[in-house]
Protein backbone atom coordinates (compact mmCIF):
# COMPACT_ATOMS: atom_id res chain seq x y z
CA UNK A 1 0.00 0.00 0.00
CA UNK A 2 1.62 3.11 -1.34
CA UNK A 3 1.69 6.46 1.63
CA UNK A 4 -2.15 7.88 1.98
CA UNK A 5 -3.45 11.35 1.89
CA UNK A 6 -5.77 14.04 2.04
CA UNK A 7 -5.59 16.67 -0.82
CA UNK A 8 -7.89 19.53 1.10
CA UNK A 9 -8.51 22.27 -1.76
CA UNK A 10 -10.00 25.18 0.09
CA UNK A 11 -11.53 27.22 -2.84
CA UNK A 12 -13.88 24.04 -3.45
CA UNK A 13 -15.36 24.24 0.51
CA UNK A 14 -18.49 25.40 0.97
CA UNK A 15 -18.43 25.32 4.53
CA UNK A 16 -20.95 22.76 4.61
CA UNK A 17 -18.89 21.05 7.75
CA UNK A 18 -20.09 17.60 6.76
CA UNK A 19 -17.04 16.42 7.36
CA UNK A 20 -16.63 17.75 10.70
CA UNK A 21 -20.22 15.70 11.49
CA UNK A 22 -19.04 12.43 9.12
CA UNK A 23 -15.89 12.01 11.69
CA UNK A 24 -18.17 12.61 14.86
CA UNK A 25 -19.95 10.21 13.58
CA UNK A 26 -17.70 7.63 12.57
CA UNK A 27 -15.49 8.01 15.29
CA UNK A 28 -17.77 8.01 17.86
CA UNK A 29 -17.61 11.32 19.50
CA UNK A 30 -19.70 12.69 21.38
CA UNK A 31 -21.43 16.29 21.26
CA UNK A 32 -19.63 19.00 22.61
CA UNK A 33 -21.40 22.30 24.36
CA UNK A 34 -20.24 25.40 22.59
CA UNK A 35 -21.68 28.91 22.78
CA UNK A 36 -22.35 31.41 19.57
CA UNK A 37 -19.66 33.68 19.68
CA UNK A 38 -20.98 35.97 16.31
CA UNK A 39 -19.38 33.88 13.75
CA UNK A 40 -20.80 31.10 11.80
CA UNK A 41 -17.63 28.60 13.03
CA UNK A 42 -17.93 26.32 15.64
CA UNK A 43 -16.74 24.87 17.34
CA UNK A 44 -14.13 27.45 18.76
CA UNK A 45 -11.18 24.95 18.56
CA UNK A 46 -10.35 21.27 17.69
CA UNK A 47 -10.77 19.70 21.17
CA UNK A 48 -10.22 15.71 22.63
CA UNK A 49 -13.25 15.34 20.74
CA UNK A 50 -13.47 16.72 17.50
CA UNK A 51 -11.07 15.88 15.38
CA UNK A 52 -11.26 17.92 12.10
CA UNK A 53 -12.80 21.32 12.26
CA UNK A 54 -13.45 24.19 9.38
CA UNK A 55 -12.53 27.60 10.39
CA UNK A 56 -14.36 30.55 8.70
CA UNK A 57 -11.93 33.73 8.04
CA UNK A 58 -14.41 36.67 6.68
CA UNK A 59 -12.26 38.75 4.46
CA UNK A 60 -13.05 42.09 2.71
CA UNK A 61 -11.82 42.73 -0.63
CA UNK A 62 -10.47 46.05 -1.63
CA UNK A 63 -14.39 46.72 -3.88
CA UNK A 64 -15.79 46.41 0.09
CA UNK A 65 -17.23 42.64 -1.32
CA UNK A 66 -17.17 40.30 2.07
CA UNK A 67 -15.44 36.83 0.83
CA UNK A 68 -15.69 33.85 3.08
CA UNK A 69 -13.16 31.60 3.23
CA UNK A 70 -13.49 28.01 4.46
CA UNK A 71 -10.18 26.28 6.12
CA UNK A 72 -9.96 22.87 7.58
CA UNK A 73 -8.09 22.14 10.36
CA UNK A 74 -6.77 18.46 11.53
CA UNK A 75 -3.61 16.51 11.99
CA UNK A 76 -1.87 17.04 9.03
CA UNK A 77 0.21 13.22 9.26
CA UNK A 78 3.47 14.40 8.62
CA UNK A 79 5.98 12.50 6.79
CA UNK A 80 8.30 12.58 9.65
CA UNK A 81 6.06 13.25 12.57
CA UNK A 82 7.67 14.82 15.64
CA UNK A 83 4.90 13.87 18.01
CA UNK A 84 5.57 9.85 17.05
CA UNK A 85 9.60 10.46 17.30
CA UNK A 86 9.06 12.66 20.87
CA UNK A 87 6.59 9.77 22.55
CA UNK A 88 7.81 8.36 25.19
CA UNK A 89 5.48 5.04 25.45
CA UNK A 90 4.40 4.74 21.91
CA UNK A 91 0.94 5.83 22.23
CA UNK A 92 1.62 7.84 19.09
CA UNK A 93 2.43 5.67 15.78
CA UNK A 94 2.83 6.30 12.09
CA UNK A 95 1.60 3.01 10.03
CA UNK A 96 4.66 2.10 8.15
CA UNK A 97 2.17 1.08 5.30
CA UNK A 98 -0.50 4.08 4.79
CA UNK A 99 2.02 6.95 6.50
CA UNK A 100 -1.16 7.67 8.64
CA UNK A 101 -0.08 9.44 12.04
CA UNK A 102 -2.61 7.62 14.74
CA UNK A 103 -2.96 7.00 18.98
CA UNK A 104 -3.26 4.22 21.23
CA UNK A 105 -5.16 5.93 23.92
CA UNK A 106 -4.54 3.33 26.40
CA UNK A 107 -0.56 3.39 26.06
CA UNK A 108 -1.26 7.32 26.19
CA UNK A 109 0.37 8.99 29.96
CA UNK A 110 -1.24 12.19 29.25
CA UNK A 111 2.71 13.83 29.23
CA UNK A 112 1.52 16.50 26.34
CA UNK A 113 4.97 16.39 24.49
CA UNK A 114 3.17 15.41 21.33
CA UNK A 115 1.19 18.67 21.31
CA UNK A 116 4.62 20.80 22.41
CA UNK A 117 6.55 19.32 19.17
CA UNK A 118 3.53 19.81 16.49
CA UNK A 119 4.58 22.09 14.84
CA UNK A 120 0.47 22.59 13.90
CA UNK A 121 -0.66 22.25 17.41
CA UNK A 122 -3.19 19.39 16.16
CA UNK A 123 -2.94 16.94 19.62
CA UNK A 124 -5.95 17.84 22.40
CA UNK A 125 -6.55 16.07 25.39
CA UNK A 126 -9.70 14.81 27.49
CA UNK A 127 -10.72 14.84 30.79
CA UNK A 128 -8.51 11.47 31.58
CA UNK A 129 -5.50 13.68 30.44
CA UNK A 130 -5.56 11.22 26.71
CA UNK A 131 -4.51 11.77 23.74
CA UNK A 132 -7.37 12.55 20.74
CA UNK A 133 -6.39 13.80 17.36
CA UNK A 134 -7.52 12.99 13.97
CA UNK A 135 -6.47 9.69 13.05
CA UNK A 136 -7.45 9.73 9.28
CA UNK A 137 -10.25 6.96 10.14
CA UNK A 138 -7.47 4.03 9.67
CA UNK A 139 -9.76 1.74 10.18
CA UNK A 140 -11.48 2.41 7.02
CA UNK A 141 -8.51 2.77 5.37
CA UNK A 142 -7.26 -0.71 6.22
CA UNK A 143 -10.65 -2.02 4.88
CA UNK A 144 -10.50 -0.68 1.74
CA UNK A 145 -12.51 2.47 2.12
CA UNK A 146 -11.75 6.31 2.30
CA UNK A 147 -12.08 8.72 5.46
CA UNK A 148 -15.30 9.57 6.64
CA UNK A 149 -14.36 12.81 6.06
CA UNK A 150 -13.63 12.61 2.40
CA UNK A 151 -16.40 10.44 1.92
CA UNK A 152 -18.81 12.88 3.11
CA UNK A 153 -17.90 16.08 1.81
CA UNK A 154 -20.24 16.88 -0.66
CA UNK A 155 -17.83 19.60 -3.58
CA UNK A 156 -15.17 16.82 -3.37
CA UNK A 157 -13.15 19.74 -1.88
CA UNK A 158 -11.41 16.76 0.35
CA UNK A 159 -10.39 14.14 -1.42
CA UNK A 160 -8.40 10.85 -0.47
CA UNK A 161 -5.75 8.38 -2.38
CA UNK A 162 -1.84 7.97 -3.04
CA UNK A 163 -0.05 11.23 -1.92
CA UNK A 164 1.88 10.79 -4.99
CA UNK A 165 -1.28 10.37 -7.46
CA UNK A 166 -2.92 13.23 -5.12
CA UNK A 167 -0.30 15.69 -5.86
CA UNK A 168 -0.10 14.76 -9.59
CA UNK A 169 -3.70 15.47 -9.74
CA UNK A 170 -3.30 18.99 -7.80
CA UNK A 171 -0.71 20.13 -10.18
CA UNK A 172 -2.98 18.43 -13.14
CA UNK A 173 -5.82 20.92 -11.44
CA UNK A 174 -2.60 24.03 -11.96
CA UNK A 175 -1.99 24.63 -8.26
CA UNK A 176 1.03 25.86 -8.34
CA UNK A 177 1.55 25.58 -4.31
CA UNK A 178 0.89 22.05 -3.09
CA UNK A 179 1.13 22.62 0.91
CA UNK A 180 3.27 19.10 2.22
CA UNK A 181 4.14 18.45 -1.14
CA UNK A 182 7.84 18.65 0.28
Amino acid sequence: MARKALLITPDKCIGCRACQVACKSWNQLPAEKTKNRGTHENPPDLTAYTYNRIRFIEKTKSNGEVEWLFISERCMHCNNPACVQICPVGAMQQDKETGIVFYDKDKCVGCRVCRAVCPFDKPRYDKERKIGKCNMCIDRVKAGLEPACAKACPTGAIRFGDRDELIKQAKAEGYKIIYGEK
